[in-house]
């Protein structure tokens, strides 16, 4: 949908947002919505086509943001092909970088992370873990071939550490941190699991 700048727009996404963070996708009412933003439901239907285009519109900037982050993540990675030189990976940074880009769309990841179900959203931990977890794989895979010497270990032991990993940066939003509480808790989680991944993968 064209992005409508108008005043009525305006007043739909603030309205929205304050009916999603409070009831959640799910028990979120149009009504509500309609009504706080001061005018009928059928004139909601001008702007967006359902609830969840909606919701969608609340959220996926900051998500789609958050992938670039993940993609330079891995440009850091390609970085090391090559080299040999493991020093910039998993060096213990990638918590702040990550609560940094939260914390600047805080209201966002509260919706995807604590008001998502019913969405395409609500599976959002678990997607972003896989894809954490494809591209780690992938980019071991490669420095193997190039003669990396790295442990060997179990595939499934490493989906249940990666998905540890991205649950532990998402519980500040569910607890409610502030973003200097955040912060702290990233530094404290970046030398946990940068040590944490050194002895995992021998390197």
């Amino acid at each position: 949908m064209p992005i409508d700048k108008t005043a009525n727009h305006k007043k739909i996404i603030a309205a929205a947002k304050k009916e999603f963070l409070t009831y959640g996708f799910a028990d979120a009412s149009m009504r509500h919505i309609a009504e706080d933003a001061g005018m009928s439901a059928s004139g909601l239907y001008k702007h967006f086509a359902s609830k969840e285009e909606m919701f969608s519109a609340l959220v996926e900037p900051a998500y789609r943001g958050l992938l670039d982050v993940i993609r330079q993540e891995v440009n850091d990675q390609d970085q090391i092909i090559g080299t040999g030189d493991l020093s910039i990976w998993k060096n213990g940074k990638d918590a702040k970088l990550t609560i940094s880009y939260i914390y600047d769309h805080l209201d966002a990841f509260r919706l995807i992370v604590c008001r998502s179900q019913g969405t395409k959203y609500e599976t959002f931990l678990h997607d972003l873990a896989v894809l954490e977890e494809e591209t780690t794989l992938s980019f071991m895979k490669v420095l193997r071939k190039q003669g990396v010497k790295l442990n060997k270990f179990s595939e499934k032991e490493f989906h249940l550490l990666i998905t540890a990993n991205v649950n532990a940066i998402f519980q500040t939003v569910e607890h409610g941190f502030t973003r200097k509480e955040a912060l702290h808790y990233a530094d404290t989680l970046d030398r946990f699991f940068s040590a944490a991944w050194k002895e995992f993968f021998g390197y």
